[in-house]
């Protein structure tokens, strides 16, 4: 346990949660909707500090980030707990634990210098902060992105977009890419799926973009939920605003947790989300969940391939620094000198 960064103390001892935009207010001896920052006497502690439940080594690809560094490793880590209810949530045994066991959390200790340690030796490029929403654990993960960044590793994080302006002003100076989910464009679908609004998420994609990291977008199409071709195209629209070279990856849905019984996204369904995404001007489309041609990366002004994908992994890079072989324009991202 840790004490809380961004936190006020209110009169009557309760304390108000600057961390992401829910803002909550905690009495004495109660917990945030995260259920992992709790009021110990009138001190906001974080009670997940440290406390690793996930340390893997994935192709960056698997977050997905397409356009940073593409076929590095990434060393990837979590903690428990979410500050969303999502009805369709693939990772709920660690993300909603917390909900589920009266409280109780769970994790294996560890410093930031030994995650910090534990990259490095195994080839990676990045440490990536994913699996559950990484803001809830920013005490502990600021120390592991400034360590990080002194031994030459990239952060990496895959995110909700909830966070906090405040949070972000601590947060986006160590941070070099991250993958926001868009799950839908209507606060209806926000509140009736994921527990959120959606205004916040919007919010933070701009920002990040705008403070220079580089970011990409992933909306999962749920059928008969977000997937009509007037939120499609809001949604594509919302993304290109911020910028077109914004990588868009429409991923598919498959039953789980609470939308078990939920029927899978027919794959017509994403590719119909492509056509979308391209004609409101967004330069790379992606679908996600299904393996094949939807994965490659292609030249926005030639059109050709320059990066081919198949299931997380790269087959081939043709890029150089950044630049079409075939054409010599550019292409958006964070790319190796060859």
């Amino acid at each position: 346990m840790k004490e809380a960064m961004l936190y006020d103390r209110l009169p009557d001892g309760s304390v108000r949660c600057r961390l992401c935009s829910h803002g909550c207010t905690i009495a004495p001896g109660s917990r945030g909707l995260c259920r992992v920052r709790e009021n110990q006497a009138g001190t906001l502690v974080a009670l997940s500090y440290g406390r690793l439940v996930a340390r893997d080594v994935d192709p960056i690809e698997k977050k997905p980030v397409f356009h940073f560094h593409p076929g590095s490793r990434a060393y990837s880590i979590a903690t428990v707990g979410c500050n969303f209810t999502c009805q369709n949530c693939q990772n709920h045994f660690i993300s909603q634990y917390p909900r589920q066991h009266d409280g109780r959390l769970v994790g294996d200790a560890a410093s930031a210098d030994e995650v910090v340690e534990d990259a490095v030796r195994l080839g990676c490029r990045s440490i990536a902060y994913t699996y559950t929403e990484p803001t809830l654990a920013a005490e502990f993960y600021l120390e592991v992105m400034q360590r990080a960044q002194a031994a030459g590793l990239a952060n990496v994080w895959v995110s909700n977009g909830y966070f906090s302006r405040d949070a972000a002003d601590v947060l986006l100076p160590w941070m070099d890419a991250i993958n926001i989910d868009l799950k839908g464009i209507s606060d209806e679908f926000y509140h009736r799926v994921v527990g959120a609004n959606v205004g916040p998420v919007l919010e933070a994609i701009e920002r990040v973009h705008d403070e220079g990291v580089w970011v990409e977008v992933t909306t999962l199409v749920i059928p008969g939920m977000n997937d009509s071709d007037e939120e499609l195209r809001w949604t594509a629209e919302a993304v290109a605003g911020v910028s077109p070279s914004i990588p868009w990856h429409v991923s598919r849905f498959f039953p789980a947790f609470r939308m078990a019984q939920h029927a899978p996204t027919p794959v017509e369904a994403l590719e119909r989300a492509r056509r979308i995404g391209r004609d409101v001007g967004l330069s790379y489309v992606y679908l996600g969940n299904v393996p094949g041609e939807g994965e490659e990366t292609h030249c926005p002004s030639c059109g050709g391939v320059v990066v081919r994908r198949r299931g997380y992994f790269v087959w081939e890079n043709r890029l150089s620094g950044g630049t079409c072989p075939t054409c010599g324009a550019p292409v958006d991202g964070v790319w190796d000198a060859a």
